[in-house]
Formats: structure tokens, sequence, C-alpha cells
């Protein structure tokens, strides 16, 4: 089973940034993608952005294409998401999601963050 943990969320001014981490901790298992998504108040989560291990293939949500940028870590298992020119509706929580293989059972899962709280304010 694979652990995540989140950080780099807080409170920011229109058009500042923030940096989001996420590490993946575990045993026997390899992850396929990382990426954030993120839940506003009263709407669905979102897919913000995604970052493949085979060829760091990246997929962005169109509200943040050119502000934001997911990269990954392979040694240390970890996703950032750096956020630039932040709005007022960036605000939410985003969750770290790994996409991973285990070893162990020859399945493929999903694993969730515990959500880290970003709020822009205007």
């Amino acid at each position: 089973q694979v652990q995540l943990v989140e950080s780099g969320g807080g409170l920011v001014q229109a058009g500042g940034s923030l940096r989001l981490s996420c590490a993946a901790s575990g045993s026997s298992f390899r992850i396929n993608a990382m990426g954030w998504y993120r839940q506003a108040p009263g709407k669905q989560r979102e897919l913000v952005a995604l970052i493949t291990t085979d060829s760091d293939n990246t997929n962005y949500a169109d509200s943040v294409k050119g502000r934001f940028t997911i990269t990954r870590d392979s040694a240390k298992n970890t996703v950032y998401l750096q956020m630039s020119s932040l709005k007022p509706e960036d605000t939410g929580v985003y969750y770290c999601y790994v996409d991973y293989y285990s070893r162990r059972t020859y399945r493929t899962y999903v694993a969730w963050g515990q959500g880290t709280q970003v709020t822009v304010s205007s």
C-alpha cells in the first residue's frame, strides 16, 4: 500500500505563487502516474495536472495551462505543483493522486493524499 504526504498549501494573494509537494512511500510498488486534483466548495473534484512516469508526459486543465507546472523527482517518489499567477478561482482543496502498480498483488491501484487547502485572496 502506498501512503501520500502532501505539503505546501496556504493563503496567498492573487498573482502570487505556491508550490505543492506530495511524497509517496511504501514498498514493492511502481508508480505509473502522479498528479493533482482540486475541489472547490460546492463543486466536483477536477483534474488540475498529471504526469506519467514512463515518458514524463503532462496533462493540464485548460484553466491552469501556462500558470501551473507539474514536475516529479523519481528518486524521491515526489510530485510537485508549481502554481503561479494564482487567481481566486484557484481556491480549493488540492489532492495528490498516484496511480501505482503493486508488485505484491500484480494489480494497479489509486492512492489519494489527505488534501491541502489553497486559498487565493483577491
